[in-house]
């Protein structure tokens, strides 16, 4: 598969039998062949999508030493401020070429929960910033819970099989700037080829070139969404589940031509945890003789916590 496949959530939740089915056919297809899809119809309307990107291009532009009031020591990055460059992709040295923030769960009715993850950071500085990514974290999240109600479908499970685990799950959203490259980079890129860690990703600020996809023959396939649609993927967690039957696809932002180097990139994706007592271990009906179980059992918390030591977020 060459391009990434368009879809549209509408249809999902339109009523209709038929048109509900062919997202659901529509989708996992996309998953099992690219672990890729574009998403229209999402729950984000177009004056909560512009206020975010002017509160998060704000935060981006504050002098260096007031962002570094808000990296708090010893949670692994999880909420507030990560500086440029402290995170690298699985088995690189050098750091990326980006810096951003982390929003997290704002967990209800659940005191355990609420002590196992760290409390979001406010920003004194801008007084909308916390209010504006709240309402797109709670967006993000309803879109993210159907799309996983039509891969459960295509997987053969209850439609709701997901629902008790993404529910005050440990999700992140995390607006990222890729800065200006002022000089010519090494071996650095805006974000080395990775797969990633959590469920699925809805990722939002993929409209101009730099995402890229690795298909499986090995090619590098750029990924653009347009205006209205967010890119959604498979993440390592779901691919476990399944048993690698919907693809976690590795993929790359690359640096810009030497032409528009002097610009900064936003973007913005969620990624979509569960909570993380969710055991990964491989669905029953994802194995049969063809395909043996590939994984061995684990929690969804034990998984982010050795990969976040990959990352170089946790030190061991």
């Amino acid at each position: 598969m060459n391009i990434i496949p368009s879809v549209d959530l509408k249809d999902f939740i339109s009523g209709d039998p038929e048109k509900k089915q062919q997202f659901v056919d529509a989708i996992g297809k996309a998953y099992e062949e690219i672990g890729f899809v574009a998403l229209k119809g999402h729950f984000l309307d177009d004056a909560l999508v512009d206020n975010l990107y002017k509160e998060i291009k704000n935060f981006f532009s504050l002098p260096t030493e007031t962002k570094q009031k808000y990296e708090i020591p010893g949670i692994g990055g999880q909420r507030g401020y990560v500086s440029f460059g402290k995170e690298s992709a699985k088995g690189k040295k050098e750091g990326d070429l980006k810096e951003f923030w982390h929003f997290g769960q704002y967990v209800e009715d659940n005191p355990k929960l609420e002590a196992e993850y760290p409390n979001n950071v406010a920003v004194e500085e801008l007084p909308d910033f916390n209010k504006i990514g709240k309402e797109a974290y709670r967006m993000l999240e309803k879109t993210a819970k159907y799309v996983l109600r039509a891969l459960a479908l295509h997987l053969d499970l209850e439609e709701t099989y997901f629902d008790e685990y993404i529910l005050n799950g440990n999700s992140i959203l995390r607006p990222i700037h890729y800065p200006p490259i002022q000089e010519e980079p090494k071996e650095a890129v805006r974000a080395a080829a990775h797969g990633d860690i959590n469920l699925i990703t809805l990722l939002m600020g993929a409209q101009g070139r730099g995402l890229q996809v690795q298909n499986h023959k090995g090619e590098w396939i750029d990924a653009i969404a347009e205006p209205d649609e967010l890119m959604i993927n498979v993440g390592d967690m779901l691919s476990r589940h399944t048993n690698n039957k919907l693809k976690s696809t590795i993929h790359r932002v690359i640096n810009p031509p030497k032409e528009l180097r002097g610009t900064s990139r936003y973007s913005i994706p969620f990624f979509m945890h569960p909570i993380s007592d969710m055991k990964l271990d491989v669905l029953e009906g994802c194995i049969d003789e063809n395909h043996p179980k590939e994984f061995d059992d684990i929690t969804a918390g034990e998984f982010l916590t050795e990969r976040l030591i990959e990352l170089g977020l946790i030190k061991k």
